[in-house]
């Protein structure tokens, strides 16, 4: 077979091979260092996959918006858990007032306790009061806003925490308001009279405490399930993004090595082909 002199088609050939083992070899050794594959490689699967990392990254923080919620749920519960202490023991007061055997000073003594709980319930409940989370009052009806729970729009929850600023006037979210005739002017429980009829008002509004306090526990069942949703949603879009994007390591290792061979021997084998058409040389002068 005539072997080319000036152009040889042999050399040519052997080097075209050799620059696709090269190319195969870097392409191999650059997936394996990224792990992850290029747009050079799979132009539809990147672009599927960076839909899929949008949604994984945003479900995580939507889970962080839930657990916030939760967080807020929680402190709101702690306070009312005060508030419920308190109104209990302000009802044991009244009951105590309202008894023959007491007498004026013993009634001034009771109210002195009764008084200083009540204020502290107006102190937590008002509007700048204690009860807060992240500088947001909790108890004074502000706490009445969706918050986004899911990767897409309008995968919201309202967070709402029940209106407890009125408490002690009867006036709370959670009931209805109690009959002025009988809550008129009586906060206090100095006299037998008006003890009276803080042991009726003080039970409204333990009930009112106690309702408010279930709200708030449904709520935070239903922010923990969805926790529990995203958590699973987040795993899955995570693994099914891997399978798109990641590159198989064992294949491309073995695909690394198979051109890591055939670069050597083609390189060698350039060499060779190169000689072939040194002989010619002897021919000349």
């Amino acid at each position: 077979m005539a072997i080319g002199t000036v152009n040889n088609p042999t050399a040519f050939n052997v080097y075209s091979n050799y620059s696709k083992s090269s190319t195969g070899l870097q392409k191999s050794m650059s997936r394996l260092s990224s792990g992850v594959k290029g747009v050079e490689d799979d132009g539809a699967g990147v672009g599927i996959s960076e839909r899929m990392r949008s949604q994984a990254n945003s479900t995580g923080q939507a889970r962080n918006n839930v657990e916030n919620a939760i967080s807020v749920l929680q402190t709101a519960d702690g306070w009312m858990q005060e508030i419920s202490d308190s109104l209990n023991r302000m009802h044991e007061l009244a009951i105590e007032s309202n008894d023959a055997t007491k007498s004026d000073t013993d009634r001034t003594n009771i109210q002195a306790e009764f008084g200083a709980l009540m204020s502290e319930i107006t102190r937590i409940t008002e509007s700048g009061g204690a009860a807060k989370f992240n500088g947001k009052d909790l108890l004074d009806g502000d706490m009445n806003t969706a918050t986004q729970v899911g990767a897409d729009s309008g995968q919201t929850i309202t967070l709402q925490v029940t209106d407890l600023s009125g408490i002690m006037a009867g006036t709370t979210v959670a009931s209805s308001v109690l009959s002025t005739a009988s809550t008129a002017n009586v906060t206090t429980v100095s006299t037998a009279g008006k003890a009276s009829i803080m042991i009726s008002n003080l039970q409204t509004q333990i009930d009112d405490v106690g309702k408010a306090r279930a709200s708030v526990g449904g709520l935070q069942s239903r922010f923990e399930h969805t926790r529990s949703g995203l958590l699973t949603y987040e795993d899955n879009i995570r693994s099914a993004e891997s399978k798109v994007r990641d590159v198989d390591m064992a294949r491309e290792s073995s695909e690394m090595s198979k051109n890591q061979i055939l670069s050597q021997v083609g390189n060698s084998m350039l060499a060779q082909a190169n000689s072939l058409s040194q002989g010619v040389l002897s021919l000349i002068g």
